[in-house]
């Protein structure tokens, strides 16, 4: 199954974490970072050229010409199609309470997790694949679409019990998702390259969701070479 591409904008100064956080966008699928700007008249010209493709603006607080709050409004303004996630270090209550009300998607503190950028995006494309396919929702619809309720097997608790050592809820959350996306079964490889994760702790998360019913394990022997364990969820 090919998977729509979102378009991403990374409004960053420092060209170090605008290159990691241009690898963790490129390595989940279905995201491009189209431009990587590192002022607020540079990110405004190429919106003003390809707005249109981008569906995602990664926004820093601090920018040379302007605040990222500052941008954001902006953006809100002359781009409703937008959404916007703020990567940055501030961690003031006031600044976080503005971008919350200017409606970002989601506001990440640096130094950013691989794991917590890979959670945001699948989240984001979830949602957007979900909204996209309808014309109207029902509340419980819209419950999972705006994430106000776990909908999803990946829930803080399994089976009454704490989830264990190794196991954290927002990766589950991101596992579960990706899978759901990829519409095919995946291996530990696969899996791990989608989330940004090592081989090793997708085969745990994928063996957790096995152990735990959500998902089964099948044997690919293929044409040569070892068999790969691909898992899918049930249902």
């Amino acid at each position: 199954m090919t998977l729509k591409q979102y378009g991403v904008l990374i409004v960053e100064d420092d060209f170090r974490i605008a290159d990691i956080n241009r690898q963790f966008v490129e390595q989940t699928p279905g995201f491009r970072v189209l431009h990587t700007a590192k002022t607020r008249a540079e990110a405004l010209a190429f919106l003003g050229q390809q707005g249109g493709q981008v569906s995602l603006v990664l926004l820093d607080a601090y920018i040379p010409d302007a605040t990222g709050l500052e941008l954001l409004w902006e953006i809100r303004q002359h781009y409703r199609h937008i959404d916007i996630v703020m990567v940055t270090a501030a961690k003031e209550v006031d600044t976080i309470q503005e971008a919350l009300r200017g409606g970002v998607f989601d506001y990440l503190i640096k130094p950013t997790q691989s794991e917590r950028m890979a959670h945001m995006l699948s989240r984001f494309r979830q949602e957007r694949t979900l909204l996209e396919q309808k014309q109207e929702m029902s509340q419980e619809e819209l419950d999972q679409a705006l994430n106000r309720h776990q909908t999803t097997p990946a829930a803080p608790r399994a089976g009454g019990a704490v989830l264990p050592k190794g196991i954290d809820k927002l990766t589950l959350e991101t596992v579960v998702g990706t899978m759901e996306q990829a519409g095919s079964p995946q291996t530990a490889v696969n899996l791990a390259k989608a989330i940004g994760a090592s081989r090793s702790t997708a085969r745990r998360y994928l063996e957790y969701l096995v152990a735990q019913g959500i998902a089964c394990a099948e044997q690919d022997y293929g044409e040569v070479g070892r068999p790969e364990r691909r898992y899918r969820l049930k249902g």
